[in-house]
């Protein structure tokens, strides 16, 4: 079993082509300009994984810089960039020790990546960190799956997917007790001689509660300013899945 988004990197795009990314960063244009983001301010993309997010908001006017965890997750995202004549820096960084060389004007977290912090500890980090990269009266955007996805959508099912490049099953497990779905992925891959070579992931994400990070946000420094259902203002309703917040830095913390 190896480290989440490693081999899984190099298929990662092609698995999640379904993903509207341009709406996705539209919408997030729009939450950043009604708070007073415009174009050519700063922002830090946290869990930025291949770069779709950050690529798009840079295109945008943005100046963005890209973190993730993955280091292969940013070798897709660079070389993106690179395609693309966009000049972005990409840094491997974990959400709970995030730094920056100058306070940035926001900073966007897309697609789970607070589910992929597995302890209020873990989430409580991300914020003081993101609360310390920001200026004053920062932006900071983070969308997790609910508790309603990760049990009553993917907890206990089991997909794949056959594609000519890569064949998948992905086997979901939700613990109520500890709220935590643990996935794992087996990918097959031709390896050119009529074979097929296997690698296998292991991802786990928390189902966090909005109290939960309504609370950690202000003891964090921040006023939380929108909970919305994702991609819309609408408030959230029990069988939401994906849950936006929006909140600002209001206070210096130590």
């Amino acid at each position: 079993m190896t480290q989440a988004y490693n081999e899984f990197a190099a298929y990662y795009d092609r698995l999640m082509a379904d993903v509207d990314y341009d709406l996705w960063a539209k919408y997030l244009r729009d939450l950043l300009q009604a708070g007073g983001v415009v174009p050519d301010q700063s922002i830090l993309d946290c869990a930025c994984g291949t770069g779709q997010i950050t690529l798009r908001l840079h295109k945008a006017g943005y100046r963005m810089t890209g973190a993730d965890v993955s280091e292969r997750m940013l070798e897709q995202a660079q070389q993106k960039a690179r395609k693309a004549g966009a000049r972005i820096a990409f840094v491997r960084q974990p959400m709970q020790s995030l730094s920056v060389h100058k306070p940035v004007s926001a900073i966007t977290c897309a697609c789970d990546g607070v589910n992929y912090l597995l302890s209020l500890e873990d989430v409580q980090k991300f914020f003081t960190c993101a609360n310390r990269a920001l200026k004053d009266e920062g932006l900071l955007l983070f969308d997790i799956s609910s508790a309603y996805k990760l049990e009553k959508i993917l907890g206990g099912q089991t997909f794949g997917e056959d594609e000519p490049e890569c064949t998948y099953l992905w086997q979901n497990c939700f613990d109520e007790k500890t709220r935590l779905l643990e996935m794992r992925l087996s990918f097959f891959t031709p390896d050119g001689r009529g074979a097929y070579k296997r690698f296998d992931e292991r991802h786990v994400q928390r189902a966090h509660t909005e109290a939960e990070l309504s609370s950690l946000l202000e003891q964090a420094g921040f006023t939380l300013e929108g909970v919305f259902d994702a991609f819309t203002k609408d408030v959230p309703e029990e069988n939401s899945e994906r849950i936006q917040f929006v909140a600002r830095k209001t206070r210096d913390i130590e």
